[in-house]
């Protein structure tokens, strides 16, 4: 089973920011439910290389420069959501810019399932690039799908992928999203052992079941991700 990215509906954005009244709502949830005031100062973008940029949640207006830029698609990592006005007028902006907007959500918080690496092998594949990657931060999702896509896409060596998940980048490794480091070190490990390629490894040897079981998050880490940067 792959995973494969969710569809948007163009009559649901029309419908959402139909009236004023109804763009206004939009925004103030934009703004204050899903804390874009703060992305307005804040912005987590790094290009990982000449074809893929990494970012937080992006807004409309990020969406107008980012076309300026050449990107020809963009991936949200969060997912479709169709109660939250950072996705409404994201979709609203890719639309009329001309951008192709990629639903593909991925978990923070858990081992990584088959189904969602499969899909992300395939989704590197298939996109048109130059491209764009976010989730809300910019920290967790946005780092584990930048490290596939460096490692298991264009082939750099696992451990400069892996600084694509580091403090720098907002990523806390001993909360709860240290999983994500925790699934690339043990298959560093296993690899160390005895050389496998990283795919036949998921397919053959990957056990997000027994990495769940003994992975141990640390209980402050993972209250500063969860309730002091809200993350999701």
């Amino acid at each position: 089973m792959t995973t494969t990215p969710e569809v948007s509906s163009e009559a649901m954005v029309a419908e959402a920011l139909a009236t004023r009244w109804r763009r206004f709502r939009i925004w103030t949830n934009m703004l204050f439910v899903d804390h874009g005031f703060v992305r307005f100062g804040v912005r987590a973008r790094v290009w990982l290389d000449g074809d893929m940029l990494r970012s937080s949640q992006v807004l409309p207006h990020q969406v107008a420069w980012a076309r300026r830029q050449g990107i020809r698609t963009i991936v949200n990592l969060r997912g479709r959501r169709d109660d939250c006005g950072s996705y409404i007028l994201e979709d609203d902006a890719c639309r009329r810019h001309g951008v192709t907007l990629v639903n593909f959500p991925v978990n923070s918080r858990a081992a990584p399932k088959m189904a969602y690496l499969r899909g992300a092998r395939e989704l590197f594949r298939r996109i048109e690039y130059p491209a764009l990657m976010h989730c809300k931060a910019g920290a967790d999702r946005a780092g584990l799908m930048s490290v596939l896509y460096l490692f298991a896409h264009k082939g750099v060596p696992l451990d400069q992928a892996m600084a694509e998940l580091s403090l720098r980048r907002g990523h806390l490794k001993h909360g709860r999203t240290g999983i994500i480091d925790a699934f690339f070190e043990r298959y560093a490990a296993d690899n160390a052992k005895s050389p496998i390629d990283f795919w036949d490894w998921v397919e053959t040897a990957y056990d997000p079941a027994a990495l769940a079981a003994e992975f141990k998050p640390s209980k402050l880490s993972s209250a500063i991700v969860d309730w002091v940067l809200r993350r999701e």
